[in-house]
């Protein structure tokens, strides 16, 4: 059996003192949920304080983003060395906010993703078409392109420390979510091309949905025998909305 993942990026969102109150808010209402994994990715310059708020907890801690280098003369970016040193157990790669507005590709993705695995990360590596894609039918072709460009030259062992995330981009911030029958095809797509490598691999690797995931619709997309897990945007700022997914009852 996969463990249901729940991750929440909080993305551009909270300061330290905010991201503390939310962390602390948070652990008692998810204290109990043993049978599924937590997850909170605050932005950068709140990764220690809520490492520090999420000690003795059940809560692990995700940086939104990655550089492939160790360190060097690369002003403004954060190492894997770095994240692992304020504690942080995953990191998210290849959002589509990354890719649309800040020229992330195939190929950085990749290399972000081997970067983070050298040093014990797990990368959630994030795959997803736009709406014009859907509409074109493109939707299968473009999730081969990001599931097979971001695991290019990964061992089966880099495999099983990964997490991969569905977010079909139109449907993310937009309150349009993909059907559970729609997320399910994908997934199972995804699953296929994984397949590939590795029937191993394929049964065990876990694929997140995200896109306008809330505590409303968490357990129909949870319940598809594919869909096992969330990434989750807005409902994972407020404490409330993201225990309740976290739940999915």
């Amino acid at each position: 059996m996969r463990t249901p993942i729940i991750a929440g990026n909080w993305k551009l969102n909270k300061t330290v003192s905010e991201a503390v109150s939310l962390t602390t808010a948070l652990k008692p209402l998810v204290a109990g949920c043993t049978d599924v994994e937590i997850i909170v990715a605050p932005p950068f310059t709140a990764l220690a304080s809520v490492s520090s708020a999420i000690t003795d907890s059940n809560i692990y801690l995700a940086a939104q983003d990655v550089y492939w280098e160790d360190s060097g003369a690369f002003t403004g970016e954060v190492s894997a060395p770095m994240l692992k040193d304020v504690g942080c157990d995953y990191v998210i790669i290849g959002h589509s906010e990354r890719r649309q507005f800040f020229g992330e590709t195939n190929e950085s993705v990749n290399q972000k993703v081997k970067a983070a695995l050298a040093h014990g990360l797990k990368p959630i590596i994030c795959v997803g078409e736009q709406l014009e894609e859907r509409e074109s039918g493109q939707t299968e072709a473009i999730i081969e392109s990001h599931v097979t460009g971001g695991i290019a030259g990964l061992s089966e062992s880099d495999l099983l420390s990964c997490v991969i995330a569905y977010e079909p981009v139109w449907a993310i911030g937009t309150g349009k979510t993909a059907t559970p029958d729609q997320a399910q095809e994908v997934h199972k797509f995804i699953r296929g091309l994984l397949a590939a490598h590795s029937a191993e691999v394929a049964s065990q690797i876990r694929i997140q949905y995200g896109g306008s995931v809330k505590p409303e619709n968490a357990a129909e997309l949870m319940a598809q025998p594919d869909v096992d897990g969330a990434l989750v945007g807005g409902a994972s700022l407020e404490a409330e909305s993201f225990a309740g997914i976290v739940k999915f009852e």
